[in-house]
């Protein structure tokens, strides 16, 4: 890969590193549209056991994900809002290295080169 190359990729992934970390703490903690519209039709309402869900809508019967308890759990680190930025610094660079790890697997290689596991390379 060229240098020039090389300094796009990286700018690239400094713009988006600086992008999740800085914007991240902007984002919004209301519901986004997908969650509100699942919401029209009910109302939540607080009880002894949490916040319920009553009316007819989408979410009703709606469950919390099996990672909802997970350390990046609603783009915070541990549940801290305070860590939302970096958050996205981490799901950015996981994002790079599974996108990265998918283009070096999958890149074309060059056609004079034998394939490892085609076998030994002996005519039988």
């Amino acid at each position: 890969m060229s240098k020039r190359t090389w300094v796009f990729f990286a700018g690239f992934a400094l713009v988006a590193l600086v992008a999740a970390g800085v914007l991240s703490y902007f984002a919004d903690s209301d519901p986004d549209g997908l969650d509100s519209a699942t919401l029209k039709g009910c109302e939540v309402v607080t009880t002894d056991a949490g916040e319920e869900l009553t009316g007819d809508c989408i979410a009703k019967d709606a469950r919390d994900h099996h990672l909802a308890d997970g350390p990046l759990a609603d783009y915070t680190v541990g549940g801290d809002d305070r860590f939302t930025g970096v958050a996205g610094v981490l799901g950015v660079l996981a994002t790079l290295v599974v996108a990265g790890g998918l283009f070096w697997l999958l890149r074309k290689r060059p056609a004079g080169r034998e394939n490892v596991t085609a076998g030994s390379g002996h005519d039988t």
